[in-house]
């Protein structure tokens, strides 16, 4: 069978190539936006991939077309498979028929977190002889790729409250049916698609009618919107984890080490390299979840310690002139000040800095403007990108910051601005969900020029 993937170099898509390329299936895609980590890794795999938007590439004419949920009605290949009237279907309904069924679903939801949380939980079940199939929106660092079909019975999948196509409204997490489901948070987002907070729990609620009796959901019980969603009806068990007493299973800090334990197990500290609140909330809950596949929270402890963390998620890109560069995947306000207030934690007494590519849906409609400036105050300083075609102006949230900030409507006067104000054992940290047209490298070329005297 040849499947043609449009919009491959997108974190599910690609990922989604890869194991249908790991059932033998002939893959090639399609995408305007190529990228690593992602472009670079189907390259490796020997997929074939189109930049053009010429329909001659759909000749001969694959048994199915994938179509991602970027494209819609009017983009030329969509247009040619509908006017041919070749086979197409969804990127979830694809898998769902062809890759989950008859799995043990492990799916990972919530506004944030996915990412790292599946990562953890592929590796613990890795690390307990599980072989585990996966899916997830990122790069683990203890894989060499995003998916792999693994051996059965388990599979894990990034579950994403995001629209599934075109011609497909519903979110993309109602066809993966998961017996074990992440609830990690929920909070307001996507608002190219969602009017309000209630339309994503109505969603959410959708997700959990699909999980059996027989299941497990592991939910944050610290939020009242996950709480409102349950009780909405849940026929599943749920045990709820956080920094309430109340939860089945408390989260605790002492002395900056986290504690995970329950009225029967006694409080377990949280060994590993990931640093913040949200790492523990989401290594806590990768443990449960493996838990419920059959992996004993202690083994699944040890395999924590040597979990070394997902691409773009506090990622080190290098060092030039004694100034560290991060990546980060934060673009949602509760996600920026969960970054920062986890890189803080870690500072050796130098600066940092944070640089701010608002691309998003949400972020370029301003919905979340208002609370952008008590997010990023956890830097010392501010760098705002103003990208073109952009309807607000970036620069009204400098004015409501406590810390020093400013906004250029350039990558080159960006890194000129970073490289002007930083200094040895400062570290930078730049947050964008798109590839922020390679600042990571520009920056470090320029800060590495400085050093030599150039």
């Amino acid at each position: 069978m040849h499947i043609h993937v449009l919009g491959i170099c997108g974190t599910f898509m690609g990922s989604l190539a890869l194991l249908a390329r790991d059932r033998g299936y002939h893959v090639s895609g399609w995408d305007r936006n190529i990228y690593p980590p992602m472009s670079t890794m189907l390259e490796a795999q020997g997929i074939p991939i189109h930049a053009s938007e010429d329909p001659a590439q759909l000749d001969p004419p694959p048994e199915c077309v994938v179509i991602g949920n970027a494209l819609s009605r009017g983009h030329p290949l969509v247009e040619a498979v509908l006017d041919r009237g070749l086979p197409y279907a969804s990127g979830p309904q694809w898998l769902a028929e062809h890759v989950l069924r008859d799995r043990w679903v492990l799916a990972v939801s919530g506004t944030h977190g996915k990412t790292t949380t599946a990562a953890i939980l592929a590796w613990v079940l890795e690390e307990a002889g599980l072989a585990p199939g996966f899916l997830i929106g990122g790069l683990p660092r203890n894989f060499d790729r995003s998916a792999r079909l693994g051996s059965d019975p388990f599979f894990i999948i990034e579950a994403d409250e995001y629209d599934t196509a075109f011609f497909d409204k519903r979110s993309k997490f109602v066809h993966f049916r998961p017996r074990t489901l992440v609830i990690n948070n929920l909070e307001y987002d996507h608002a190219d698609i969602f009017p309000d907070l209630e339309a994503i729990e109505t969603q959410f609620h959708h997700l959990i009618r699909t999980v059996p009796g027989n299941g497990l959901i592991i939910a944050n019980g610290d939020q009242a919107s996950i709480a409102r969603t349950l009780d909405r009806g849940c026929w599943t068990p749920v045990v709820r984890l956080g920094t309430g007493a109340d939860n089945d299973w408390p989260l605790d800090q002492r002395n900056g080490t986290w504690f995970l334990g329950s009225p029967t197990t006694a409080p377990r500290p949280l060994q590993w390299s990931q640093p913040g609140a949200h790492n523990a909330h989401n290594a806590a809950a990768a443990l449960l979840a493996a838990r419920h596949a059959g992996v004993p929270l202690d083994a699944g402890l040890r395999a924590l310690k040597s979990f070394s963390g997902v691409r773009r998620r506090q990622e080190e890109r290098g060092s030039g002139g004694g100034v560290r560069v991060l990546d980060d995947f934060a673009h949602h306000p509760t996600a920026i000040a969960a970054t920062l207030e986890a890189l803080r934690s870690t500072a050796d007494g130098g600066r940092l800095f944070a640089v701010l590519e608002p691309r998003s849906n949400s972020m370029k409609q301003g919905t979340h403007r208002q609370q952008l400036p008590a997010a990023l105050d956890l830097a010392d300083r501010v760098f705002l990108y103003q990208p073109p075609g952009l309807d607000w102006q970036v620069v009204s949230v400098l004015r409501e910051l406590s810390v020093p900030g400013e906004c250029h409507a350039s990558i080159e006067e960006l890194v000129a601005g970073i490289v002007a104000r930083a200094h040895r054992g400062d570290t930078v940290v730049i947050m964008s969900n798109g590839s922020f047209d390679g600042i990571h490298e520009r920056l470090l070329a320029a800060l590495q020029q400085r050093e030599a005297g150039q």
